[in-house]
């Protein structure tokens, strides 16, 4: 008899309840080489293939040179703005400044040619002059044929380069150390974009700051011309860039612009600027219509000679030809002296003609990037940022007026998050990935919404409209700019939901209404419901959530008839989900985020004083846990029980029932196994992925805590790998393969993998990877935890992959904004504003123990030690009531009346 078959599943648990209450809390008397607070009682039998000092090291963050620094492209710009990247020589690359992805991943003639660089020209009777980067990845040259014209991109690429460069990234900031022994001047590039949590205007600027500090290590006195060049990164669609204007800005830098109509795609501005110098200023490059080279050999030959000439831009005679910008700051440093320059490039193109998803509208005129309607007619859309500044003009003067405070409040947010004493790679895992807020990824419309992509194709977005099911695993948003994350919430069920309760889990763009033809996501949809809950308790703000009651509830009560019509606690019918396929039968990971969603809607109903609803969910949520571990929970880890007949869904039981020897191949293998695409009695990574949602949502469901546990240990257990390279993957191995660690999405341990199992199986994902790791560490499987993120990053090393870009389908994928919950999970952090309520239970035993949080309201660091808790709040507020902190074997809830502001440290006694 099958294990499914029977009963109770009680006999196959071996963690009981009370080790399942040992294993929430930190463990007295860790050893010195375990520094968690809280290991398991009953341990995962898998060798943890890092060592205690490998796992728990918290040093300085890994450089990049030479071959390693190959992939790295940094974003810097706004949330929903667009962004350039910084790359790992100190250069700058992939120009998505306009409203889509531009990257150089792509063939000579298909890719933009943009330029921003310096120069360095050191004078005297041995006049020196190089490229302000470091030596150009060999790796690059060739590419597969990509670069089979020669390299012909931005045209600086072949200049003489510094010898050396160092990168190192903290996100927002990267730096890069860039030497030559020949040069007597090291320059030292510190690269950022403003990033400050809660603050989505400062944070949604476009611009990119270079700050170059040059620095005498010779012993003479050194005269320098410091220059920076940009090409107009605002053509217009005239032919050879005869629509592009340039205007100096008096004693600033160059405006950038062009002829086209106000309301037209093309229609734009850039600046180039340098904050508090007054630079000789170029305000354009020598025009020659034909070749574009002409531009850089002219602008070459006066940097190198030191005859760089400045003029006034534009003029009514040269205007065809590739054109630019230049600004120039001259000095002279004595030995050990040293001069930083911060240069600014911000970007302005306020109209957008993308549609995508929801009813289709009037095309515009025109090819990509020069559509328009008739003059007067307002575009399709507008960015956030145009609804603030008219032009790059306005945002220069933004920049310039607040540089100071811009800069403070961004470095304060990057030395708080880098000074949570948790080990290397997480910080790296989570601040890198806060580097997809500012990516291409992220669109932000005049209104304030959000809208998202899945990810971005090298000239193109990827899978359109805020993908509920993928959108469902970030967490870094919600967190740090919980007001625009609260806009994904109503996106879906306002603007994407019919009157049915249907939600369309891509929405429009621009924002409208959206068709309903096709399955609705379970995952999606449902987690949407936990997310509301989520933002409620975040935000604190009743008055939201009696808006968003009444949806929400129509939503799970869609989801109830359509996957659970006859109220058994489970989602029988076909469910559509993130692997892009329907589950036929209910399965733990969909089945889990119903079970979170029933649960998180009675606690809402409550609230808004709806206690017929709340008693109605909480019955179902209660009927839905004890089926999961009665139906679901094979003994180890909780499956799918594929089912197609005796639901109401009949289209496969049909089918099949006709079925004979002279069938299709394919129709014979689905009559002998069942629906393609199931997972069965597959260990499935996301298999409790809604157990998951509700911890770190702090939602109580009635799940045994034993069985999600023991699913946890499964999981690592048997889909970790240490080394793919005998892994069979005939999907997309290249997100993790060879010798290459990683976790795969589903194994089946117990046999039984059908012919054709969920497309993406054997597939790693980062996303999935964190969710996994975030709910072993708050779970009290600290080790097993770090070991997947640890394997993880070290996939991302920079010369085969981006650690600014985790991929999936597409480049800086949503769905990797899941490591964000590391810093929750590993402190233990969760504040609730409804409640007032801190909670806060290190999972590691350092003392003292430090991390960033940033609430709705505020944002700071918590330091916990032997006798105090020590709460530093860097900007906004934090209304308290109650502390609820957890520390050894103790968790006190302590009354804490207070509202903590900046300024000195608040600390509690403990």
């Amino acid at each position: 008899m099958s294990p499914l078959d029977k009963s109770t599943r009680r006999e196959f648990v071996v963690i009981t309840s009370s080790a399942a209450l040992g294993a929430a809390m930190p463990f007295a008397g860790a050893q010195p080489d375990a520094p968690v607070s809280n290991p398991p009682l009953v341990p995962v039998s898998k060798e943890i293939p890092y060592s205690s000092e490998e796992l728990f090291d918290n040093g300085p963050q890994r450089t990049f040179s030479g071959d390693s620094a190959t992939q790295i492209a940094m974003p810097l710009g706004g949330i929903g703005a667009g962004c350039i990247c910084l790359n790992g020589y100190g250069g700058l690359q992939d120009f998505s400044i306009w409203n889509h992805p531009s990257t150089t991943a792509l063939p000579e003639g298909y890719a933009s040619s943009q330029a921003a660089f310096a120069i360095l020209h050191i004078k005297g009777p041995s006049p020196i002059t190089k490229l302000v980067e470091g030596p150009f990845s060999i790796l690059k040259i060739y590419d597969q044929g990509l670069q089979g014209e020669g390299y012909r991109r931005g045209g600086f690429e072949g200049f003489p380069r510094f010898q050396k460069c160092v990168f190192k990234g903290e996100y927002p900031f990267g730096e890069a150390t860039i030497s030559d022994s020949s040069v007597p001047l090291q320059v030292s590039l510190s690269a950022w974009n403003p990033f400050i949590p809660l603050d989505d205007k400062d944070s949604g600027i476009p611009c990119a700051i270079l700050e170059y500090t040059l620095h005498n290590s010779s012993l003479r006195t050194v005269n320098y011309e410091f220059s920076y060049h940009l090409s107009h990164l605002a053509p217009g669609c005239g032919d050879e860039e005869s629509a592009s204007r340039n205007t100096v800005i008096p004693e600033r830098g160059v405006f950038l612009h062009n002829l086209e109509k106000p309301n037209a795609e093309g229609y734009g501005s850039a600046c180039l600027t340098a904050i508090g110098y007054k630079p000789l200023i170029k305000g354009m490059w020598l025009r020659s219509p034909g070749w574009e080279f002409d531009s850089l050999s002219a602008l070459w030959r006066e940097v190198s000679t030191g005859t760089f000439t400045a003029n006034e831009g534009s003029n009514e005679v040269d205007t065809k030809g590739r054109n630019g910008g230049s600004i120039l700051l001259a000095g002279a440093l004595g030995p050990g002296e040293s001069q930083t320059y911060p240069i600014l490039i911000t970007w302005h193109f306020p109209n957008c003609y993308l549609q995508v998803g929801g009813t289709p509208l009037a095309e515009a005129p025109g090819a990509a990037g020069c559509r328009s309607f008739p003059e007067g007619a307002s575009p399709r859309w507008r960015p956030y940022y145009a609804s603030i500044w008219k032009d790059a003009r306005e945002i220069v003067s933004y920049v310039e007026e607040h540089y100071t405070s811009l800069r403070a409040s961004t470095l304060a947010f990057k030395q708080a998050l880098f000074s949570s004493t948790l080990p290397t790679y997480v910080l790296d895992a989570v601040s890198a990935n806060l580097a997809i807020l500012k990516s291409p990824t992220v669109l932000r419309l005049e209104n304030g919404d959000l809208w998202g992509w899945e990810g971005c194709f090298p000239d193109a977005g990827c899978c359109h409209g805020s993908c509920t099911h993928v959108w469902n695993y970030a967490q870094a948003f919600a967190h740090l700019y919980p007001q625009l994350e609260r806009t994904l919430r109503e996106l879906e069920l306002g603007r994407s939901m019919d009157e049915n309760g249907h939600v369309n889990f891509r929405s429009a763009l621009p924002e409208g209404p959206v068709k309903h033809d096709f399955h609705a996501a379970s995952d999606g949809q449902l987690g949407g419901i936990m997310k509301v809950f989520r933002d409620w308790q975040i935000s604190g703000d009743m008055d939201w959530l009696r808006k968003m009651y009444p949806l929400a509830k129509r939503s799970l009560d869609y989801c109830i008839r359509t996957w659970d019509p006859d109220h058994q606690g489970g989602l029988f019918e076909p469910h559509h989900n993130t692997y892009d396929i329907e589950f036929w039968g209910p399965d733990g990971m969909c089945t889990s985020i119903y079970l979170g969603a029933l649960s998180a809607l009675a606690r809402m109903a409550r609230a808004v004083e709806q206690t017929q609803d709340a008693t109605f969910y909480d019955d179902l949520a209660h009927r839905c846990a004890r089926f999961m571990e009665e139906q679901l929970f094979n003994g180890e880890y909780f499956q799918q029980k594929v089912q197609y007949l005796g639901l109401r869904n009949t289209s496969f039981a049909t089918m099949v029932a006709q079925v004979d020897e002279h069938s299709s191949e394919m129709q014979r293998l689905l009559k002998r196994e069942g629906p393609k695409y199931q997972y069965g009695n597959g260990c499935l990574s996301d298999g409790v992925i809604g157990a998951w949602m509700a911890r770190i949502y702090g939602i109580d469901t009635p799940l045994a805590r034993e069985n999600v546990q023991k699913t946890l240990q499964a999981i690592f257990k048997h889909n970790f790998q240490t080394d793919l390279s005998l892994h069979a993957n005939a999907q997309r191995p290249g997100y993790a393969m060879g010798h290459e660690p990683g976790l795969l999405l589903c194994t089946w341990p117990l046999g039984g993998k059908p012919t054709l199992p969920f497309v993406y199986s054997d597939e790693v994902w980062t996303g999935i990877e964190y969710q996994v790791a975030s709910h072993l560490i708050a779970e009290g499987f600290v080790k097993e935890g770090l070991t997947i993120v640890k394997a993880l990053r070290s996939r991302y090393d920079g010369r085969i992959r981006n650690p600014w870009n985790e991929y999936e389908c597409g480049n800086y994928y949503a769905r990797a904004m899941a490591s964000y919950a590391l810093l929750g999970a590993l402190a233990g952090f969760h504040y609730s504003a409804v409640q007032k309520t801190l909670w806060f239970g290190p999972q590691l035993t350092i003392r003292p123990f430090k991390t960033f949080f940033c609430t709705a309201s505020g944002f700071g660091t918590i330091e916990l030690d032997d006798r105090s808790l020590r709460v530093e709040l860097l900007e906004g507020v934090l209304p308290l009531e109650k502390l609820v902190l957890t520390d050894g074997t103790q968790t006190r809830t302590l009354e804490w009346k207070t509202t903590l502001q900046p300024g000195a440290p608040t600390i509690k006694t403990i």
